[in-house]
């Protein structure tokens, strides 16, 4: 409680990340708000959690050890930002009916992504909340590494990060080992992770790691060539 005034019902948009586990635990100890909830997109027709790729039985097993209550929005196969933003609206205006006012986020230092975020749940009545904004993304890995978060990457940017970095978990030689170009933290997409322990988790998250797959994608912009990824696949274990 803060002078009197009751905390804000937060919910928290979850990636399975290593950005987000940081986000999140910054929220839970900060007074101002009472994070209740959390929301994650997932790709229904491969049950896997959208970008990142794991599979929904991790990721049900992941929030299962942070123990907060969650709504998954089931996008399609390949979902269109008219269909992403029906069904993501869908799922706020049902937690804005129970009295949720705000919206926390792992985002860091994008300007154009925070924008779209605070004018799309502007318009439904919620605030968005950044606790990582503007920290210096060095800072942030070193305090990851301080800390007893654990994660591993589960996607990575070809064209950046080839086979060897994907399936790898987040250490010191990691970091020393990414190209200049690469963001430490991963900002602008050079890769994702799967965050399985940590100070949020009541205990970690057994999984074994599979097969390492290479795809490829249509760009957005339709001057550009297809993008590649590559992904590597975590088991329940």
């Amino acid at each position: 409680m803060l002078s009197g005034k009751q905390a804000h019902k937060t919910y928290f948009n979850w990636s399975t990340g290593k950005d987000s586990a940081m986000a999140l635990e910054r929220l839970l100890e900060d007074e101002r708000y009472s994070v209740e909830h959390l929301l994650i997109s997932v790709n229904n027709h491969h049950d896997r959690v959208s970008m990142h790729g794991l599979r929904r039985e991790l990721m049900e097993r992941q929030l299962k050890e942070i123990g907060l209550p969650f709504t998954t929005v089931e996008l399609s196969e390949s979902p269109d930002m008219e269909e992403y933003s029906q069904k993501m609206g869908n799922a706020v205006r049902e937690l804005r009916s129970k009295g949720f006012t705000h919206s926390g986020f792992g985002d860091i230092c994008l300007e154009d992504l925070r924008k779209y975020r605070e004018d799309q749940l502007a318009e439904l009545g919620i605030e968005a909340v950044f606790p990582l904004w503007r920290i210096d993304t060095h800072q942030l890995m070193e305090e990851f590494l301080s800390s007893d978060f654990k994660a591993i990457t589960v996607c990575t940017k070809a064209n950046l990060l080839d086979e060897e970095f994907v399936g790898r978990v987040i250490d010191s030689e990691f970091i020393d080992e990414l190209p200049k170009k690469v963001d430490p933290c991963g900002e602008n997409g050079e890769f994702h992770t799967f965050c399985f322990d940590g100070p949020i988790f009541h205990k970690p998250v057994p999984f074994l790691v599979g097969e390492k797959i290479y795809r490829e994608y249509e760009s957005p912009n339709p001057d550009e060539e297809g993008m590649g990824f590559w992904f590597c696949d975590l088991l329940e274990k």
